[in-house]
C-alpha cells in the first residue's frame, strides 16, 4: 500500500526551510542536487517513521521516454522530477525501494523487495575498527610477528552468494594488509586470513583461515614503495621536458549547466550513484543535410564484474595535471551517505580536448599538393577507485562523429600472502602472490539512429566462391561481408567472431543514404570481448556470456546483470532483478523499434613484476563510427592545412614541417 505525504503546505522542508525543489528551471536528466537529497530523505522518514532507517542510495529517478520526448519536442511540459532510494532497516535487513515526487512533496511508492540485498559501502570505517580490535584478528596477527594493530588495515569488498551463509543479512569481505609506516605500500604485506562481517550490526560473522597445511610464518618485511617520498633516488635526475597543452583563446566546447555543445555534437551529461557518467540526447549536425540529427539517447557504462568478487566502487575528485590537462571544465557530483545526507564530490568529471593527430591526408603525386587536417577529440571522464585497482573512464568523441569508451586499468595488483602451495609463477615479489583476474564491463548503449526506430545487423567478412564470372584461380582472392539482420532477442545475443572480424551496425531501416541506398548506420566494433574463464555462482556474471545483447527499450530496464547483485539468490529475478538474460529469454521483436545494446569488453590481467608496486595503464576500449550515416566525410568542414599559394597556409604548413602540432580553430 502507498500513501503520499506531505512536508508543509508552504512546499518547504521543515528541516531546512528552503524553497521547494523539482522547479521546471532545471533540466529533466540533470543529476539530484544537494537540496534535493536532504528533502527526499526527509519526506522518506517522515512517511517510514523508523530510527534505524538506511539509505543505501538516493539518486534521480530519470522520466519515462514518453513523458521526456514530449517535452523535448515540446508537446508537454517539464516533466515532474523524482528521487529513488533504495532502504535497509538496520538489525533487520529490510530492503525497500522509495519514489518520491519532488515537485507535490510526496512519497508515491514505498515497497518491500525480496530476496536482494543491496551493495553497501563503507563510508564511515566502522567496519575496518571493529575487525582490527576483534580478539580471533588481533591473535592471529600476534602469530606472525605483528603486536601494533593501528598497522593493520582492511579492504572490504562486498561479498557474492554463498551458501553458508544465505539471504537474510547483508554481508561483506574484509581483506587483511599490514603496513610498516603510516604510509607504506600495504599490498606488499597480505596477511593470509580474511573477514565476514555484517555491516549493518558491525558483526564479524566468521574468520577464515588459510589452510595450505604449512606453518604460518612471519610476515614479510621487504618494501615495495610507489610514493614520492621512498624515490627521490630512483627518479631520473635530467628528468623530461616539460610538454604544455595551450589554448590561448579557451577551448571549443561550451558548457551551459550540464549540457555541452562541441564542434557539431551536442550532448547532456549526467551522473549518478551507479553508472557514474551519463550521456543523454546525442545529436550532431549533419553538414550535408544542414539539420541536426539523433544519435543516442543514452550511453553509460552499465556493469563491471571481476570473478573473485564485485567492488563498492568510490568516484574520486579529478585535479588539473596528470588527469586532465589544458582547459578543463570540471563538473560536481553529489550522492547520499547512509544517513541521507548529501556528499559532494567536488571536480568529479573532467571535460577537456585534445589533439588527435591527422583526421585527413592525401599527396597528389602528380604535382606533389597535398591537403590534410588536424583531428582533435572532446573527452568526458572519471576516475573510480574500488580498493586496489584504479580504472579511468572515458567517453571520447572526435571531429567525424566518433564515439569511443576507452577504460584504463592502473593502480596496485590484487595479493596474497604466498606459500609453497600457490607458488604458481604470478608471484610480483618473493613473498607475495599476485592473482589471476578479469575486468569485464558493460557499456549501454541507448541507440536512436536517425531516430527512435532502429535494426541491428551483424556483418562477417567471409569468402567468396566467386560466382560464374570469375576464373577459378582468382576465387581464394575474394571476400565479401555476410549480414545477418536481427529479428528477435534471442538472435540479439551474440557472440564476437575473431575470425571474420564480426562488427554490427545499428540501423535505421527508415532513413537511407542518398548516396549508398543502405540504411543510415552506426557501427560497434568489439575486438575485446572475451569469454569469463572462472564464472561466479551468482546471476552477476550472466551479462558477460555474450559480447552483445538487444533488446527492446522498457522503462526502469538499466542494469544487465541485475538491479541487486550481491548475495541475491536466483528468487530476486521475480522481485525485479531481472538480468538480461531473462530479457533476451522473452523472445520479443528487436526489429525497427525502440532498442537497448549491452556491449560486453574487458581484458583479462596477469600480474607481471611490473606491475608492482604500482601497474603503468593497461587499456581497453569499444567504439562505435558511422556507417552510410553521412553523404560523404562530415570533417570536411573542419579548415585544413593545404599546399596552395595562401601567405597565411603557407606559413602553417611550414611550422608543421617543423612538428609543430596545428589545432584548426573551430
Amino acid at each position: 500500500m502507498t500513501r503520499a505525504y506531505r512536508v508543509c503546505s508552504e512546499g518547504c522542508c521543515a528541516a531546512t526551510r528552503k524553497p521547494r525543489t523539482g522547479a521546471s528551471n532545471s533540466h529533466p536528466l540533470d543529476p539530484l542536487s544537494a537540496e534535493e537529497v536532504i528533502v527526499s530523505a526527509t519526506l522518506i522518514r517522515e512517511y517510514a517513521s523508523p530510527d534505524d532507517l538506511r539509505f543505501n542510495c538516493i539518486t534521480l529517478q530519470e522520466p519515462r521516454r514518453c513523458e521526456y520526448a514530449a517535452y523535448c519536442d515540446g508537446t508537454a511540459s517539464h516533466p515532474d522530477r523524482r528521487a529513488f532510494s533504495i532502504l535497509v532497516r538496520n538489525g533487520i535487513e529490510q530492503v525497500s525501494e522509495a519514489v518520491v515526487n519532488l515537485r507535490t512533496r510526496q512519497v508515491e511508492s514505498c515497497k518491500a523487495i525480496k530476496n536482494v540485498l543491496p551493495v553497501y559501502g563503507t563510508e564511515d570505517g566502522a567496519l575496518e575498527e571493529v575487525a582490527r580490535n576483534h580478539t580471533k584478528v588481533v591473535e592471529l596477527c600476534h602469530e606472525i610477528g605483528i603486536t601494533d594493530m593501528q598497522n593493520v588495515y582492511f579492504d572490504v569488498w562486498a561479498t557474492g552468494v554463498e551458501d553458508r551463509w544465505g539471504f537474510n543479512r547483508p554481508l561483506l569481505q574484509a581483506f587483511p594488509y599490514h603496513r610498516l609506516s603510516a604510509r607504506d605500500n600495504q599490498y606488499a604485506h597480505p596477511l593470509d586470513f580474511s573477514v565476514v562481517a555484517n555491516p549493518e550490526l558491525n558483526e564479524i560473522v566468521t574468520i577464515d583461515v588459510r589452510d595450505t597445511g604449512e606453518k604460518r610464518t612471519p610476515i614479510s618485511l621487504g618494501e615495495y614503495n610507489y610514493r614520492p617520498e621512498y624515490l627521490r633516488d630512483f627518479y631520473c635526475q635530467d628528468g623530461l621536458k616539460p610538454i604544455e597543452t595551450i589554448e590561448p583563446q579557451g577551448p571549443s566546447f561550451h558548457v551551459e549547466g550540464n549540457k555541452i555543445t562541441w564542434a557539431a555534437l551536442k550532448m547532456h551529461v549526467g551522473f549518478n550513484y551507479r553508472e557514474g557518467i551519463v550521456l543523454s540526447d546525442v545529436r550532431i549536425n549533419d553538414p550535408y543535410q544542414k539539420r541536426e540529427r539523433m544519435l543516442f539517447n543514452r550511453i553509460s557504462v552499465a556493469e563491471i564484474v571481476m570473478p573473485y568478487g564485485s567492488p563498492c566502487s568510490m568516484t574520486h575528485a579529478l585535479q588539473l595535471g596528470n588527469e586532465c590537462t589544458g582547459a578543463i571544465h570540471f563538473l560536481d557530483a553529489v550522492t547520499a551517505t547512509s544517513k541521507g545526507e548529501p556528499f559532494l564530490i567536488k571536480n568529479a568529471v573532467c571535460i577537456h580536448e585534445e589533439d588527435n593527430g591527422l583526421l585527413y591526408k592525401h599527396t597528389d603525386t602528380r604535382d606533389n599538393s597535398s591537403v590534410s587536417a588536424r583531428d582533435r577529440k572532446l573527452i568526458i571522464s572519471q576516475i573510480v577507485t574500488a580498493a586496489n585497482f584504479d580504472y579511468a573512464f572515458y567517453h571520447i568523441f572526435t571531429l567525424d562523429g566518433t564515439y569511443k569508451l576507452e577504460v584504463k586499468l592502473t593502480g596496485t595488483p590484487t595479493t596474497s600472502w604466498l606459500n609453497r602451495s600457490n607458488d604458481d609463477g604470478t608471484k610480483p615479489t618473493p613473498k607475495v602472490d599476485g592473482q589471476n583476474l578479469q575486468h569485464m564491463f558493460c557499456l549501454r548503449v541507448d541507440p536512436a539512429i536517425d531516430g527512435p526506430q532502429n535494426t541491428v545487423v551483424q556483418n562477417d567478412t567471409v569468402l567468396s566462391n566467386g560466382g560464374d564470372n570469375l576464373p577459378k584461380q582468382l576465387t581464394s582472392n575474394t571476400f565479401n561481408t555476410e549480414k545477418t539482420q536481427f529479428h528477435t532477442t534471442s538472435q540479439g545475443a551474440a557472440s564476437y567472431c575473431y575470425e571474420s572480424g564480426r562488427t554490427w551496425d545499428i540501423t535505421n531501416p527508415n532513413s537511407i543514404n542518398p548516396n549508398t541506398g543502405k540504411p543510415v548506420a552506426y557501427r560497434i566494433f568489439n575486438k575485446n570481448w572475451l569469454p569469463l574463464y572462472n564464472q561466479p555462482k551468482s546471476q552477476l556474471a550472466d551479462f558477460c556470456q555474450k559480447a552483445l545483447w538487444v533488446t527492446p527499450y522498457r522503462d526502469g530496464e538499466l542494469f544487465p546483470a541485475g538491479k541487486y547483485l550481491c548475495q541475491s539468490a536466483n528468487e530476486a529475478r521475480h522481485s525485479g532483478s531481472e538480468t538480461v538474460v531473462d530479457w533476451a529469454a522473452r523472445d520479443k521483436s528487436i526489429e525497427n523499434m525502440d532498442i537497448v545494446c549491452y556491449i560486453q569488453f574487458g581484458l583479462t590481467y596477469c600480474p607481471r613484476a611490473e606491475d608492482f608496486p604500482i601497474m603503468p595503464m593497461e587499456s581497453t576500449c569499444v567504439t562505435l563510427r558511422a556507417s552510410n550515416f553521412f553523404k560523404g566525410n562530415p570533417a570536411l568542414w573542419v579548415p585544413p592545412l593545404t599546399t596552395e599559394k595562401d601567405p597565411v597556409i603557407q606559413k602553417a604548413v611550414e611550422v608543421e614541417k617543423k612538428h609543430f602540432v596545428h589545432v584548426p580553430k573551430l
